[in-house]
Order: structure tokens, then sequence, then C-alpha cells
């Protein structure tokens, strides 16, 4: 018997011992639908509007894919990019960007962060949460600093939380 109809063998056998139910070879997880998405970037552009910030504000997926931008009129050119680059990062590591920024100082041990492609690891980007799980990430970019982005995003958050809470 060569080596391959060994190999074949003793998988059958495995598979025959220990079968996989259906439902253990799927996986199930939540997400933001479209709508909601849309109803959490509105909230937070319109936060940021009220406290007369031009902004930019992208929400993400659990996976970091835009499902959302929005950049108001006056906003920089820089500002989409920005945003979405925050997002990204918050559902990337499952963090906000404040929290990341800390913890990744120069000469710290997790500063190798902000070395890799479409990690922005400045304030404005947290992250969206249901039942426990990840659902997805919004990031805000534009006000005049970090903090005040975070503050929009989280209006963005609070806007959507009883849709959340399902």
């Amino acid at each position: 018997m060569n080596v391959r109809c060994l190999s074949v063998s003793i998988a059958l056998l495995i598979a025959s011992i220990c079968p996989l139910r259906a439902e253990e070879g799927l996986v199930a997880y939540k997400s933001l639908s479209p709508e909601l998405a849309l109803d959490l970037a509105r909230a937070a552009l319109g936060s940021c509007r009220v406290r007369g910030y031009q902004v930019a504000v992208a929400v993400v997926d659990r996976f970091g894919v835009t499902q959302v931008m929005l950049r108001d009129r006056f906003a920089g050119p820089h500002t989409p990019s920005t945003a979405a680059g925050k997002a990204w990062t918050a559902a990337s590591f499952k963090a906000s960007t404040t929290e990341l920024n800390a913890i990744s100082q120069p000469g710290m041990m997790q500063s190798g962060i902000r070395n890799l492609t479409g990690a922005v690891i400045i304030g404005g980007g947290l992250i969206v949460e249901a039942g426990g799980s990840l659902v997805g990430a919004v990031g805000v970019s534009g006000a005049p600093g970090g903090d005040a982005d975070e503050a929009c995003a989280k209006a963005g958050i609070d806007a959507i939380q009883d849709k959340l809470d399902f």
C-alpha cells in the first residue's frame, strides 16, 4: 500500500469515527444591516454638524469592509480615507482607536501596529457591539482632534443603541 492510499484510508477512518455535524461546519454571526449602518453614520455626522465640525463618517462591518461613507460638504479631502481607516482599525483590533493609541506609543510592545498597512491609530474609531458580539465599527475624521471625532462616533452609536439591543 503506497503512502497516498494509506493517508486516504486514515482520513476516511477518522471521518467515520468523528463525523462533523452540519452546524459545527458553519459559523453564524450578527451584522449591521445597511439601513442601520446608514442611520449610525447620519447620527454621527449630525452630531458633528451641531458642534460645528465638517467631517466624514465611515461605518464598516465586523470584517472591516466599508458599508457606509458620508462626507460633509466642506470636510477635507483626507477625511473619507482617514475615517475608513479608523473604522477598519477599530474592527480589526476590536478596540477603540483611542485605546490603541495609548498602548502603541513608541517603545511600547504594541508600537508595531502603527506600521501596519491601513491602520489609523488616531482617536475617532469605535467598535459597534450587539449582545456582546462585534457587529461593526465607526470612524469619524475632520473634527479638531481625535477626542471630538470620537464624541461624534459615540453619538452615532448611542442613536442606534435601542436597535442593537435586540
